[in-house]
């Protein structure tokens, strides 16, 4: 047991810094597990949306996503794993916010919006401090480390609000407040890493270049696809099948397990393959996932309809691994480590640009035509992701 424990600290000490990130990511796992899980049964119950209210929500808490390169820019001088820490804290303050100080609807968006703008801030720099903790050929699989340790915390994220709801009356203001104090733990994890001298030394603000116009189009087209299956998927189980909270649970936590495995795979894939297979095997799994949606009610009986749907369900949300792919293609094919960073940060506002305006197109058209028709709009989205993951290369990062 002694030499057991001495191995534990051996191999945390002689890789700090990513095991600190590990321990940031566990935090920053069980606070976005009891936020999601939460969240919309907070608005219910607090505020009585109706779910066009429900649904107007969503832009702002989107709009700091659009934000993100210029916040990004200005805090650049600090260093990513401080900006980290700041995005921590300012989701942890959110998160307070919006359990002990929201009188009303209007006050609470603020909250809302102070915690969505922490975790979008953390979408571009996680990969970016993780990627400055790898070797060139380790970084998938590094990337996956974090996001299966990420990834298992949402779990006990999910247990701490059932068993605190169900047998410890937990409300909804105590809840927030412990998510908060895990995004505080997260953030005191980014301020004992160790910060490299490239982490001091200037960083740029803002970079927009022509050689990573490819990485620029894949995060439009992918922020495109995305929204189609967050906004669209869950609706078609819900309106076709009467599909219930309790079985979105489930499927909740069969999401989560699978994308443990996928993010280990994938992550080695990215090494041992690269990011064109990477990418060109998810567009394929999109045009097919698509089809699933739009055919199976169609060409199948109602209970083999609905397991290839769920299968489609759990198979899609599964899928948000590949945005590691699509990071270590920058990483790779970036003329300074000190550009990707504020790249990131671009790719994150041209992605969510495009996902606050899918919802209302895509509305349209299931209303005119029906919610195929979504779908097959979603699979062409697919059928051009193949054609652009054709079109990526990398070659070796000059500093």
């Amino acid at each position: 047991m002694k030499k057991t424990i001495a191995g534990m600290k051996e191999n945390f000490f002689q890789d700090r810094n990513f095991s600190l990130l590990l321990l940031a990511g566990i935090f920053i796992g069980i606070a976005s597990g009891i936020n999601v899980t939460i969240f919309n049964n907070y608005l219910s119950d607090t505020y009585h949306l109706t779910a066009q209210a429900r649904g107007i929500v969503e832009f702002p808490r989107e709009l700091p996503g659009v934000f993100i390169v210029v916040v990004i820019g200005l805090l650049a001088a600090l260093g990513n794993v401080r900006i980290a820490a700041i995005g921590t804290l300012a989701a942890a303050l959110g998160m307070m916010g919006l359990g002990l100080f929201s009188p009303s609807f209007g006050v609470m968006l603020i909250w809302m919006m102070l915690f969505s703008l922490g975790t979008h801030i953390l979408l571009p720099m996680i990969p970016v401090i993780g990627m400055g903790l790898s070797q060139r050929g380790e970084y998938g699989a590094r990337l996956g480390r974090y996001g299966a340790y990420n990834l298992s915390a949402t779990i006990f994220g999910y247990a701490v609000v059932w068993l605190g709801f169900k047998y410890l009356h937990l409300t909804y203001q105590g809840a927030f407040v412990i998510g908060a104090i895990f995004f505080v733990l997260a953030a005191f994890a980014f301020q004992n890493m160790q910060r490299k001298k490239a982490e001091v030394k200037k960083q740029p603000k803002f970079v927009f270049r022509k050689e990573y116009k490819l990485y620029y189009v894949l995060s439009v087209v992918n922020g495109a696809r995305k929204q189609v299956f967050l906004t669209f998927a869950p609706w078609v189980l819900v309106q076709f099948f009467h599909v219930d909270p309790p079985v979105f649970a489930v499927l909740g936590v069969v999401v989560a397990f699978v994308s443990i495995l996928t993010r280990t795979l994938v992550g080695r894939a990215i090494d041992y393959k690269d990011e064109k297979f990477i990418l060109t095997v998810e567009a394929s799994i999109v045009i097919v996932i698509c089809l699933g949606y739009a055919f199976a009610s169609k060409l199948f009986a109602p209970a083999v309809a609905l397991i290839i749907t769920a299968v489609c369900y759990v198979i899609d949300n599964s899928m948000s691994v590949v945005e590691m792919a699509r990071s270590t293609y920058l990483r790779k094919i970036a003329l300074s480590s000190e550009e990707v960073a504020p790249t990131l940060a671009a790719g994150t506002s041209f992605d969510h640009i495009v996902a606050m305006t899918i919802p209302f197109f895509g509305g349209l058209l299931w209303m005119k035509f029906g919610y195929e028709y979504v779908f097959f709009a979603a699979a062409a989205i697919g059928l051009l992701n193949l054609i652009l993951a054709q079109r990526v290369f990398t070659r070796a990062l000059q500093d």
